[in-house]
């Protein structure tokens, strides 16, 4: 299974540390997908920020942010 961590900035401001897994896809993969999902604004994301599932909305993305190590949760 491979996983990322991205931060997401929220147009609120805000910035959220969320991890996102795909089973069965590389880490070039999920990225492409977690983005083409984001794209159009019905998009949307099953996330984990840390033990907690959450949806995240392509409508409140301001930015995405993919670092090699990822971000702290």
């Amino acid at each position: 299974m491979a996983s990322i961590v991205l931060r997401v900035r929220l147009i609120s401001g805000d910035q959220l540390d969320v991890t996102y897994e795909e089973s069965g896809a590389t880490d070039d993969d999920v990225v492409d997908r977690a983005v083409a999902a984001l794209a159009g604004n019905t998009g949307m994301l099953r996330c984990r920020h840390g033990d907690r599932l959450l949806v995240l909305y392509a409508r409140g993305v301001a930015g995405l942010e993919i670092a090699p190590r990822g971000a702290v949760l």
